[in-house]
């Protein structure tokens, strides 16, 4: 492991005076640790944000629910106003690896968390993530990797939170020592294509404070499935997180976003199209499921996720549209 400066601001004025290009911001330290083993990242600092006063607040203001990023996966998954209010997003920090783990592991540091592609992994493949000059999944073992947009790096978005987050219009609040500016969360994630070897857009002086939730109205349904080779501390083959809005038992609005499909957060948007003005039935969900993997674009390896996607997608619909 590299030798690096340890940082304990705290105050959220502290930390951003010490964040720069060769700093490296830690919350829960996950995904950090196994970076910094793996050399894929050698900073000259670290600064740890856990004693940072007020970045773990959780609160419903307004129209808002108000996540800070130092909340723990843990507690997501249990409090009351998340799974009352935002269930699909429960689910999904519920799904998230171990309970040790979703002790210490953090909302930002799960939305921020870097691919986990065993080629980007590997010290020995300078892949193009690396600033190399080959995606060695492309034509290596690929089994678990991307089958949307694929066809520059097939690395697969591995947060779980974030499949339900971006479903729900949700907001990043990001603070830099020149002020806050807010993004829409799904314009946060970087597609290969755009930037291969970046995954948000946060600049090496910025930290994600907190994620903004639209308080969803009275006739919304949300519901998030996740499919995995095991049923606990597995990473999802397949994932589906799934917002309705429903008038009179018809669906007037629809957000559908897939996991463990693209290096993003998959927005299905001809699923969504299938489903307005319809009621929720099965017929409704079987043609939504089967137009949310429309365009997929498999490997050698990981054509099974196509299908595992599209049952996901319908199973995803008919448990948020089902009986309350």
């Amino acid at each position: 492991m590299p030798s690096f400066v340890w940082n304990d601001p705290a105050t959220l004025e502290e930390a951003l005076v010490l964040l720069g290009p060769s700093a490296i911001p830690k919350a829960g330290g996950i995904d950090l640790m196994d970076r910094l083993k793996e050399r894929l990242d050698t900073p000259d600092r670290v600064v740890n944000l856990r004693q940072v006063r007020g970045l773990d607040r959780l609160y419903q203001s307004n129209a808002t629910i108000e996540l800070g990023a130092l909340v723990t996966i843990a507690r997501l998954a249990d409090d009351p106003l998340v799974r009352s209010r935002l269930p699909a997003l429960g689910e999904a920090a519920l799904r998230v690896a171990t309970p040790n783990v979703r002790n210490a592991a953090t909302l930002g540091g799960n939305l921020l968390q870097r691919p986990r592609c065993w080629y980007f992994r590997r010290e020995a493949f300078h892949c193009l993530r690396k600033g190399g000059d080959n995606c060695f999944a492309q034509g290596g073992r690929n089994q678990y990797h991307a089958v949307f947009a694929n066809d520059t790096c097939a690395v697969v978005h591995p947060s779980d939170t974030a499949v339900a987050l971006v479903a729900y219009g949700a907001r990043a609040v990001v603070a830099s020592r020149s002020g806050t500016r807010e993004v829409l969360l799904e314009k946060l994630f970087v597609a290969p294509q755009e930037d291969v070897q970046r995954e948000h857009r946060l600049a090496p002086d910025e930290l994600l404070l907190s994620v903004r939730v639209p308080a969803p109205g009275p006739g919304t349904r949300s519901a998030y499935l996740k499919l995995g080779e095991r049923e606990s501390a597995d990473w999802p083959l397949a994932s589906a997180a799934v917002v309705l809005e429903l008038d009179g038992g018809r669906c007037s609005r629809a957000s559908i976003v897939l996991g463990a499909a693209a290096a993003v957060p998959w927005r299905a948007r001809e699923a969504e199209a299938q489903l307005e003005g319809r009621p929720l039935d099965a017929a409704a969900a079987e043609d939504a499921g089967k137009a949310a993997v429309s365009g997929a674009t498999p490997l050698a390896e990981n054509g099974y996720k196509v299908r595992l996607l599209e049952v996901v997608t319908r199973r995803a619909l008919l448990a948020a549209g089902g009986p309350t």
